[in-house]
């Protein structure tokens, strides 16, 4: 993984708490990194202090560390040239995305429909044993580094809830290395549909009996998360910068560089 080079964007103290103001930064203490003082834009309108009664996440990608990526740099290595590896990982990504826009589908069959159709689209031989071991490698990839301490901060102060594109027999061993209680993993087998659908969301808020206008959602992906969020208003969304997708300060109302910020968000 490089430097994080992100923005690190937060929120601007009050009498009573924080404020957030959408898009712009005041400070981030954590690990040692604090952002410089940003004014807010002249139509930035202050946000009311906002404390969630659920707060979800993404898991792949924003809580665990996603491998996709460093995984297919390995075994296509002897297919494609070093300088074209980030292009092709890059099309296989979108392929995935495509993959689950429609009904669903096992999450090995993801994989393996979108590597095929990445492979074809490169004129390279697809191997379904490379697929394959993706998927069974998925349960054993681990936390970002600063998850399991941002998360110990909150956990026992507002439920943690999980909404993942993810198989039921697969999620529980990540969710079990990020060290905070969960009150819910919902996957996209329970729901029957991936994000970004809105079915799948939908099914979360069916479970827990809660509106989206109550719910905080975090996540570092747009595309999956963010503005799916945005179209159903949710109460707040915050974006974790994790640099595998650019900013985008319409789907988001506050930006932070790692889970480590997360606990002052909501004032911990």
């Amino acid at each position: 993984m490089g430097r994080d080079k992100s923005p690190i964007y937060a929120f601007a103290p009050v009498e009573m708490g924080f404020m957030f103001r959408r898009a712009h930064v005041v400070m981030c203490l954590s690990h040692g990194r604090q952002a410089a003082l940003q004014e807010p834009a002249k139509d930035d309108q202050p946000m009311p202090n906002f404390r969630p009664k659920y707060i979800s996440f993404d898991c792949y990608g924003t809580l665990t560390r996603f491998r996709m990526t460093e995984m297919a740099t390995a075994f296509m290595a002897d297919r494609i040239d070093a300088e074209k590896l980030p292009a092709f990982c890059k099309d296989w990504s979108a392929y995935r995305f495509d993959q689950v826009m429609g009904d669903w589908q096992p999450y090995q069959e993801v994989i393996r429909n979108s590597l095929r159709r990445t492979c074809k689209k490169w004129g390279v031989a697809y191997n379904e044993a490379d697929a394959d071991a993706v998927y069974n490698t998925v349960p054993t990839w681990g936390p970002h580094d600063d998850v399991v301490g941002g998360l110990s901060k909150i956990g026992d102060k507002i439920p943690l809830v999980i909404l993942s594109n993810a198989m039921n027999d697969q999620i529980h061993h990540n969710v079990g290395m990020l060290g905070a209680p969960f009150h819910a993993v919902y996957t996209a087998q329970m729901a029957q549909a991936y994000k970004p659908r809105m079915q799948a969301f939908e099914y979360m808020f069916d479970q827990l009996g809660a509106n989206p206008e109550d719910m905080m959602h975090v996540s570092s992906s747009f595309r999956y998360d963010q503005n799916t969020a945005t179209d159903l208003h949710f109460g707040c969304r915050v974006f974790v910068g994790r640099g595998h997708e650019p900013s985008n300060p319409f789907y988001r109302d506050v930006e932070i560089p790692h889970i480590g910020c997360l606990p002052a968000v909501v004032g911990l």
